[in-house]
């Protein structure tokens, strides 16, 4: 998996590439919340969950269902989230996916259930370059977790800022220009 730190990146790029106008400050918090929930699975260990069974770890919680389902409570939740319906539903359901996508896109682990509950096989991105984040806070902490934030910062952090930026010029411009 990506680590717990990382998660929220695109959600966080997102909003503020588009704004407030489009991605009120509630709605952010609420993808950000969203783009980590995936990673709750890990709790199942303690019952007894098997990592590769529906339940366990990158399995429903990490499927393209759970992000439409998500997705649809915040379209639901949109009036007290101040948002639009459909932005609130994308907003949610695109952060929830970033995090089925970052975890797909890592060295390790089983795999994501990107197709529950048609099809439970564990799936790969083809492209593989994130460093995959261990469980234990202590190894986090080891040269096992320096290449995974290193890996991180390249692979996700900098095109996120990239995107966060742009989206924040663009805006400027566009506003610079309407004032003219």
């Amino acid at each position: 998996m990506a680590s717990l730190f990382t998660h929220p990146a695109p959600a966080l790029a997102l909003a503020v590439a588009l704004g407030p106008n489009v991605i009120p400050p509630r709605l952010a918090v609420v993808m950000v919340l969203a783009s980590v929930l995936p990673d709750l699975d890990v709790a199942g260990f303690a019952f007894g969950v098997q990592y590769a069974e529906a339940a366990g770890h990158r399995g429903l919680s990490h499927s393209l269902v759970f992000a439409v389902g998500l997705g649809l409570l915040a379209a639901l939740a949109a009036p007290r989230l101040r948002a639009k319906r459909l932005i609130a539903f994308f907003g949610v359901f695109l952060a929830v996916l970033s995090h089925t996508l970052l975890d797909a896109a890592t060295t390790g682990g089983l795999g994501v259930a990107f197709f529950w509950p048609f099809d439970e096989t564990r799936h790969f991105l083809p492209w593989r370059p994130i460093a995959v984040s261990p469980f234990s806070p202590a190894a986090f902490f080891s040269a096992w977790g320096k290449r995974v934030i290193l890996s991180e910062l390249r692979w996700v952090w900098a095109p996120c800022l990239i995107l966060a930026f742009g989206g924040m010029v663009i805006r400027r411009v566009k506003n610079n220009k309407a004032t003219l």
